[in-house]
């Protein structure tokens, strides 16, 4: 039953605009003491009577100690400033008094995303992890990188108990939304209102769920969105996602920019992706050469050869040699693959005993896997001076 705070006396169009069973409140202190009785709760409707610093201020406290539940405010002035403010607080709406129709409509709203917070992101309310943020780089396009990707978030969540987050920083031509068909309906650049102040619920709430334990942040799909995204942003999103996730795995567009290094920073492993062909192997010695130039750790880099068994003239040997690093995995062509794609089903997912699926899961046993014991602290084999690197050099 939803509480509304507003004087008695004025709150009767209110209630019938709400709908339904409503108890009203005279203060926001009484809204508060109404709440901590009844946890289930969702919605809050606060009149226009109500001073707005203590109505922001009131948000402001539900959004961190009840995310699913929703604030709508209403005011007989709505202009820019308010709109920022309550934004910032936590607000889902706010309203201009004495429209009906369009409290009605923001209260179902406003219920709507609530009972999906409460359904879909049931990890909020396990917080406080330490997850293993693992970032998937090619410096050449075409090589598979979001293909593994995204297999890797299926072997990591599928029947292990982890909660796995793929984030697509491919963010002017990310691939994952189509890749596993998803709706892009909430996507990174829905992130913008909260930087500065990200928490738990409002990370939660740009996640589109995939399966059981396997969440996906898309990238942004209107053309100029991922200019608005800043490099301190995407640090703030993935420090909030490692704190809810288990395992956050990151793609990435085929090029060093400063989200790429601001991900490559957090990480606790670098996956590198090559093909068995000249381009991506100079790419490939180029990259180690520079993530060595940045001082990030040897330790906690991987080299995963696609297309593996393609017959182009070169063995792996030749590739080991060329690189002057060891390959952590080789995974095998198939035409399996772009069928996999074409029906948005990870191979691992779709077809789990084929060999590119064997190969996917053997290297996140043998590399990613046992990384997660010494998560209570630093990362394993972390070292934070890749940006102070940067910043001297």
């Amino acid at each position: 039953m939803p509480i509304l705070c507003e004087p008695s006396a004025s709150a009767g169009r209110l209630l019938y605009s709400i709908g339904g069973d409503v108890r009203a409140v005279d203060s926001l202190s009484e809204a508060a003491r109404m709440l901590d009785r009844d946890p289930a709760e969702i919605l809050v409707v606060i009149g226009p009577r109500a001073p707005a610093s203590e109505a922001l201020a009131f948000a402001a406290h539900m959004r961190m100690s009840r995310p699913t539940l929703g604030v709508i405010l209403t005011r007989h002035e709505v202009d820019v400033a308010l709109l920022t403010s309550a934004l910032q607080a936590g607000i889902r709406e706010v309203v201009r008094a004495g429209d009906d129709a369009a409290l009605a409509a923001a209260c179902r709203r406003s219920y709507e995303v609530s009972r999906r917070m409460a359904a879909d992101t049931p990890v909020v309310q396990q917080a406080e992890r330490h997850g293993q943020i693992v970032t998937v780089f090619a410096a050449k396009g075409g090589c598979g990188k979001t293909t593994l990707a995204t297999n890797l978030g299926v072997v990591l969540a599928n029947g292990t108990g982890h909660q796995v987050c793929i984030v697509d920083l491919d963010l002017a031509f990310g691939d994952v939304a189509i890749s596993m068909q998803l709706d892009p309906a909430r996507t990174v650049v829905d992130a913008l209102p909260m930087a500065g102040h990200l928490d738990t619920a409002g990370a939660a709430s740009l996640l589109t769920r995939y399966r059981p334990g396997l969440e996906v942040l898309l990238a942004p799909v209107t053309p100029g969105d991922a200019e608005k995204i800043t490099p301190a942003l995407v640090g703030e999103l993935l420090t909030v996602l490692r704190g809810i996730f288990d395992f956050v795995v990151v793609d990435t567009p085929a090029q060093f920019s400063e989200h790429v290094l601001v991900a490559m920073d957090s990480s606790d492993h670098h996956v590198l992706l090559t093909t068995p062909d000249v381009p991506a192997l100079k790419n490939l010695r180029v990259t180690l050469d520079m993530l060595d130039l940045l001082s990030y750790p040897r330790d906690i880099r991987s080299v995963v050869v696609n297309r593996a068994d393609s017959k182009v003239g070169l063995s792996l040997e030749h590739v080991e040699h060329v690189v002057r690093c060891p390959i952590s995995a080789r995974v095998p062509s198939s035409r399996a693959v772009p069928i996999s794609i074409n029906k948005g089903t990870p191979i691992t997912l779709d077809t789990p005993a084929h060999p590119v699926s064997h190969a996917i899961a053997r290297f996140a046993q043998q590399r990613l896997l046992p990384a997660e014991a010494p998560a209570a602290g630093a990362p394993a084999g972390r070292v934070s001076v890749g940006r102070r690197a940067r910043r001297s050099a």
